[in-house]
């Protein structure tokens, strides 16, 4: 690989890091554009890396990129959420039923502090750290799987639904908080108990019960990509 080549995949690398994380926390709205000549003269890049970058999140679930038309922050579509959190209540049962018997100490206690600190946000009050925690929770009670095809897959799942979860938490009203902190606690017991079916369990029950109250908010959500 050449010198320019390998300065050309470090700035694709530091562009997919930095997009990710403005997607993921919001600041990025779903649906919105994502110019190519904008996006090089923010990053101080070549147009060449940013393709790279975008085709990178494409592949993460976080992109969308059309013909004639360019890339495009990955919108709330109906048809898209029911797939992904159909598909979450199957992969993710059985990756944290591989898990649960080979997690160790540090990551046994780690998540059963995440289920306090998410506890301490709130809610809609602390969006932001809800959701980054409430991600490094479950992606960690995941990490013993030793499947890295179904935790990629989980991970892409992740980034997709991301802009429901924000949609769910910023008009969760104080009852359904509470709820989604206590069912965190079960998790918790059950993955330190090593007791697998009760946490398979509980993790089909959170996301199903997600997927229904995602519902419930109605034709207000879905800014439906045109394709």
């Amino acid at each position: 690989m050449t010198e320019l080549a390998k300065a050309r995949t470090v700035q694709a690398s530091r562009i997919v890091d930095e997009l990710r994380e403005q997607i993921l926390h919001g600041d990025r709205e779903p649906g919105s554009r994502l110019g190519q000549e904008l996006l090089a003269a923010e990053f101080g890049a070549s147009r060449m890396p940013v393709r790279e970058a975008l085709r990178a999140l494409e592949a993460e679930g976080l992109v969308k990129i059309k013909a004639h038309s360019g890339a495009w922050v990955s919108g709330l579509d109906q048809e898209e959420f029911e797939q992904c959190y159909k598909l979450r209540e199957v992969v993710e049962p059985m990756v944290i039923g591989e898990s649960v018997p080979l997690l160790n100490t540090v990551q046994l206690d780690r998540i059963a502090e995440l289920a306090d600190l998410i506890d301490a946000t709130g809610g809609a009050r602390g969006l932001r750290s809800f959701l980054q925690l409430d991600r490094e929770f479950h992606l960690l009670s995941y990490a013993g799987a030793a499947y890295p095809f179904l935790t990629e897959l989980v991970t892409r799942l992740w980034n997709t639904t991301q802009p429901y979860r924000r949609e769910l938490v910023r008009y969760m009203p104080d009852e359904s908080f509470h709820s989604t902190c206590a069912e965190h606690h079960l998790i918790v017991d059950a993955v330190r108990s090593r007791d697998t079916e009760a946490a398979q369990s509980l993790v089909r029950l959170h996301i199903r019960r997600t997927r229904m109250t995602l519902r419930n908010y109605g034709e207000v959500l879905w800014t439906k990509d045109d394709d």
